[in-house]
């Protein structure tokens, strides 16, 4: 009788407990419900005033999680992206991302660099009618080392508990990390030297580890190419000016290189490299 009370009395506590828990995330979720509207519009950063010259205003593709949990893509003209206004859940971290792009010039999304914005850190203003999310550059590559995340979380086959999910991620944390002058000076001025694929599988196959934070390597090479000075496709990385008979060389990564100038289109891959010559639109 002693034992069966003793098991009655554990039951009840974890039972307590559980209910304690759910009543506690109830009202987290109702209070974010509360704090935060469901619609919010997108405010963006300016373009680079070197892609706007060499490549005129980029189309936009923008991509969110809707209400419904999907992933939502959505290509805007140049200028469309302005004032849009898109519907998100506010019970989680959520990451919108917006990709510039140049289809007159065959630089389709995913070759420049994005800018973005994580829900609800990035929140500007959270009233009912005028509630906005600031997209930056600064936070391209939180949103995109967020969806590596998810593709690495999907692709895995280790028991994943649901800790290590990017809803999960200690986002503040990470971002004091290129604040707190504890990374290299590399990465803190170009956080796109990173490999965020790399890192976002490293992340979830075991844990995260800022020393991991390192630029991916890179070999110089030579293109005969014309001179004067070539853009990156980061908003952040310095541009490359070569004189007047001096041979160009290149810091080349893995995978698609794309470097820009007011002669023409620089694409490296490899050993493959192309150059267009500019055209006027």
């Amino acid at each position: 009788m002693l034992k069966n009370k003793v098991y009655i009395n554990c039951f009840l506590k974890v039972f307590a407990i559980t209910l304690l828990v759910l009543s506690l995330l109830s009202g987290f979720l109702t209070g974010c419900k509360d704090r935060f509207p469901s619609s919010f519009i997108l405010e963006l950063p300016e373009v680079p005033d070197s892609w706007v010259t060499l490549l005129g205003e980029p189309n936009w593709r923008l991509e969110w999680v809707n209400q419904g949990g999907q992933k939502q893509i959505v290509d805007y003209p140049p200028g469309g992206l302005s004032g849009i206004e898109i519907e998100i859940p506010v019970t989680w971290t959520n990451p919108v991302i917006a990709w510039p792009y140049w289809p007159a010039h065959n630089l389709m999304p995913n070759v420049f660099k994005p800018c973005g914005a994580l829900f609800p850190f990035d929140v500007i203003t959270a009233k009912k009618h005028s509630s906005r999310l600031q997209l930056s550059w600064e936070a391209g590559p939180d949103t995109v080392f967020f969806w590596e995340q998810t593709i690495a979380l999907n692709q895995s086959v280790t028991n994943n508990t649901g800790v290590k999910i990017p809803v999960n991620f200690d986002w503040q944390r990470f971002r004091e990390l290129f604040r707190s002058g504890t990374l290299s000076e590399a990465v803190c001025k170009d956080p796109w030297v990173i490999n965020w694929r790399n890192m976002a599988e490293k992340t979830i196959e075991s844990n995260f580890d800022r020393r991991r934070l390192v630029p991916e390597a890179t070999e110089l090479k030579h293109f005969t190419v014309p001179d004067g000075t070539w853009y990156g496709v980061s908003p952040f990385s310095k541009p490359l000016f070569f004189a007047e008979g001096e041979q160009p060389v290149f810091p080349v990564r893995p995978g698609l290189n794309v470097w820009v100038s007011a002669k023409g289109i620089l694409m490296v891959n490899g050993n493959t490299w192309a150059f267009t010559e500019k055209r006027e639109y």
